[in-house]
């Protein structure tokens, strides 16, 4: 059976060969981790029991891509929160929530995406930027506080206050992007 419901299924082989039964093909984890991120889905079978593998074999990829990139996604300090709640009375509610979270942020930046097109649509860039720079500010404030608010549900009873921000470092960071913003612009100009 090729696929399950527009699902493709991957054959994990003791090998640890995968073998995509909708392509015929064999691919490798980082084939894999493409494939999620075109929103293709998948199950991951053992060949051999027909056991369902997908769980293991997605963390398999993120701890690969953890470690080969040097920009990592999760900090120590959520790893070792994450870590804690395993045998918990908390580990029921953990993936509930960070599935919820992870949906609250993608839907966030499909937000500022579609708010960027709208004001770099039909102008030239630079015409005026000053709204797009506001929109850009209160969208990294939103997501900041989001997250925030996220790592503080881990850990309710250690809660540290917010830390106060600094005007000037927040000014001096968009006159940054300001200046290549404009930088930007007049490269097109050129062109």
């Amino acid at each position: 059976m090729a696929k399950t419901e527009g699902e493709i299924i991957i054959k994990k082989y003791a090998n640890r060969r995968l073998y995509n039964t909708g392509t015929s093909t064999y691919v490798t984890l980082e084939d894999l981790a493409k494939m999620v991120k075109k929103g293709e889905e998948f199950v991951v079978q053992d060949a051999k029991t027909g056991e369902d593998i997908t769980h293991s074999v997605l963390t398999q990829i993120i701890f690969e891509q953890e470690s080969k990139t040097g920009n990592t996604l999760l900090p120590i300090s959520f790893l070792r929160q994450l870590i804690s709640y395993y045998g918990d009375q908390m580990q029921m509610v953990v993936p509930t929530f960070l599935e919820h979270s992870m949906k609250a942020f993608a839907d966030q930046q499909t937000q500022m995406r579609e708010q960027m097109t709208r004001a770099f649509g039909d102008t030239p860039l630079g015409k005026n930027l000053q709204v797009p720079m506001q929109m850009m500010e209160e969208q990294v404030r939103r997501n900041t506080e989001m997250f925030r608010q996220a790592l503080q549900m881990f850990s309710p009873f250690t809660a540290q206050p917010p830390q106060p921000t600094s005007k000037k470092a927040d000014s001096k960071d968009i006159d940054e992007l300001k200046e290549q913003l404009r930088n930007l612009q007049s490269r097109l100009d050129n062109l």
